[in-house]
């Protein structure tokens, strides 16, 4: 008898075990098909994906192209403001030439109209000391209290000639 039931309780057992087991191949199965249907969802988000990277491919191609069109468009025009800037460049050194030379040319005159000049005066007329007097008494608050007459600061002489060069230049 102890046969018997030994045989029995390993039925049990073996039943059991293969209860279980069934159980653990059916969940097994549907873990691989929901894998399997997760793999087909991704294969075709890959595809879409590909495909929109294909057209933006594309589009970043015909922008480049357009752009190099537009690129070569624009070489004639960067070439005329070069040349241009060079013209300018030369059109500026020559008025510094010019300015330097008009310059020269000046200092080189009013040196020989100084030279030429006597170096003292004659007395002043009795109508040129009533006209400098005049002048002093109109403006003794420029002369300060001592009443002695300023002379003319010499950078307006050269203000003057400046501004003559520059009339003439511009005309």
């Amino acid at each position: 008898m102890l046969v018997g039931v030994s045989v029995a309780v390993i039925a049990v057992a073996f039943t059991v075990l293969v209860v279980f087991l069934v159980k653990t191949l059916l969940a097994a199965k549907d873990s691989l098909e929901q894998a399997a249907q997760t793999l087909q969802e991704i294969q075709l988000t890959v595809d879409e994906l590909g495909n929109e990277v294909k057209q933006v491919v594309r589009q970043a191609s015909d922008v480049t192209a357009d752009v190099q069109h537009k690129m070569k468009q624009i070489d004639p025009i960067m070439d005329s403001v070069n040349n241009l800037g060079e013209a300018l460049s030369e059109i500026t050194l020559a008025a510094k030439q010019t300015s330097a030379a008009v310059i020269h040319k000046f200092k080189q005159t009013n040196s020989k109209v100084a030279a030429r000049q006597p170096a003292f005066r004659s007395a002043p007329s009795k109508s040129e000391e009533h006209k400098v007097q005049s002048h002093a008494s109109t403006h003794a608050s420029k002369q300060g209290d001592t009443g002695k007459e300023k002379t003319d600061p010499g950078w307006m002489k050269w203000a003057d000639v400046a501004s003559i060069v520059w009339q003439k230049f511009r005309n």
